[in-house]
């Protein structure tokens, strides 16, 4: 098990040192959120990356050195190394040091947060990807041969590759299951909109506080850590809007930089909660020194799972811990104008934000005034169902409703309307 880990941000031709050290601050994250303890880091910059180690030989003897210095069982580099450097640069360290990237970190993250069947299926599939090419680095005994013969023409089939022949029976065999879980959760997601219920997706960068603000705004009580990842599996709640409109909140897994594409297409099922959303809400965190980062991440994958187009409202949250809150909101404001800014833990600007949201979602529904006979009131119950009720006023002629509505209950008020 790994105990202490010595952490390594490389900084590439054309790249800034500063977003190096950036990254690897959140690096430092991603490890303690595995329990593993930092002893030492590291931050080298190269004029080409090398083929071997990705660093020069010299730097690289240094940085061993200096793991085994600080008593560190573990390399854990910010860059994504291959098979063949991993296995290189645990050679050179005389296989007492284990090395690994940031993928293998997330991968490790996932694994031991996903809940759901679907999640743990998505991370075990994003697993065995990304140690088919690294078999080589987990077995001693690759040499060994099996089959073959006098009468064979070649000389059989090696341990290596019927590891790997076992590694993509394994692959095949979780993307069916998978697929059967998904076609489950389609079948659960029809359902839902057979009722044209609005629905948004919260999403952001992982640690935002998308799940706090779900939590507050519905009033339920999901796992809400100060932790990277600490959500993977979407939670759908229902939210009432000011104007008495219903609307489905899902919170979504949080992005990060340099998330390995692997997870990316594996979590796609995860994450199209957001693209079949009517709209977003783009949770930042207004503490962050690295906010546009942030902020640029999560666009950057919504528009490759193809919701890049969808409305988006992006919302600051945590001003609570803000030092100089006037100050720092005041100079958010200037890069994003249309930003609402608000505390998921206090309540501040929640308000705001609710009505931002119903305004998103009348855009999408007709106000209308109507006035329904009592034999009828199942077609009121309806409009309270699937749409928004304002106003509702029981009259001797029968039920007066001031509301929007969805385009598909139209045909059935029409008669009614005023």
């Amino acid at each position: 098990m790994v105990e202490r880990a010595l952490l390594v941000g490389i900084t590439l031709p054309g790249q800034d040192e500063a977003e190096t050290r950036s990254l690897l601050d959140e690096l430092r994250e991603l490890v303690a959120t595995l329990g593993i303890a930092i002893g030492h880091e590291a931050v080298v910059a190269i004029r080409k990356p090398q083929a071997k180690f990705l660093t020069g030989p010299g730097k690289a003897e240094n940085l061993i050195e200096a793991a085994l210095a600080h008593d560190c069982d573990c390399i854990v580099f910010d860059n994504e190394l291959s098979p063949a450097q991993q296995r290189n640069w645990e050679q050179a360290g005389r296989n007492q040091l284990l090395v690994i990237d940031r993928q293998e970190v997330i991968l490790d993250i996932f694994g031991e947060r996903a809940q759901t069947r679907e999640a743990v299926l998505q991370v075990e599939l994003a697993r065995l990807e990304y140690n088919l090419p690294r078999l080589k680095r987990a077995w001693t005994h690759l040499d060994r041969q099996r089959g073959g013969g006098a009468v064979q023409r070649d000389a059989g089939e090696t341990q290596l590759e019927m590891d790997q022949r076992m590694v993509r029976s394994q692959i095949s065999k979780v993307k069916k299951e998978l697929d059967q879980v998904i076609r489950h959760r389609q079948v659960q997601r029809k359902r839902r909109t057979t009722v044209p219920v609005p629905t948004c997706s919260i999403v952001g960068y992982t640690n935002a506080g998308k799940s706090s603000l779900l939590n507050k705004l519905t009033q339920s009580s999901i796992l809400a850590e100060d932790k990277l990842f600490a959500t993977l599996d979407p939670t759908s709640r229902r939210c009432p809007l000011p104007g008495g409109q219903p609307l489905v909140l899902t919170d979504t897994v949080g992005f990060v930089r340099n998330l390995p594409h692997r997870l990316v297409d594996a979590f796609k099922a995860t994450l199209e909660e957001a693209v079949v959303a009517n709209f977003l809400v783009h949770v930042l965190d207004a503490n962050s020194p690295e906010v546009e980062a942030h902020a640029a991440t999560t666009l950057k994958v919504l528009d490759e799972l193809g919701a890049g187009e969808k409305p988006v409202l992006t919302v600051f949250n945590k001003i609570d811990l803000l030092w100089d809150k006037e100050t720092a909101i005041s100079e958010l404001r200037i890069r994003f104008p249309e930003a609402l800014f608000i505390s998921a833990v206090t309540g501040e600007g929640l308000p705001a934000l609710l009505e931002r949201m119903q305004a998103i979602v009348e855009e999408d529904f007709e106000q209308l005034r109507l006035l329904i006979p009592h034999d009828r009131y199942d077609l009121v119950a309806r409009i309270h169902r699937e749409g928004g009720v304002r106003k509702e006023e029981v009259r001797d002629e029968g039920t007066y409703v001031v509301g929007s509505l969805p385009e598909r209950l139209l045909p059935a008020v029409r008669p009614y309307l005023l």
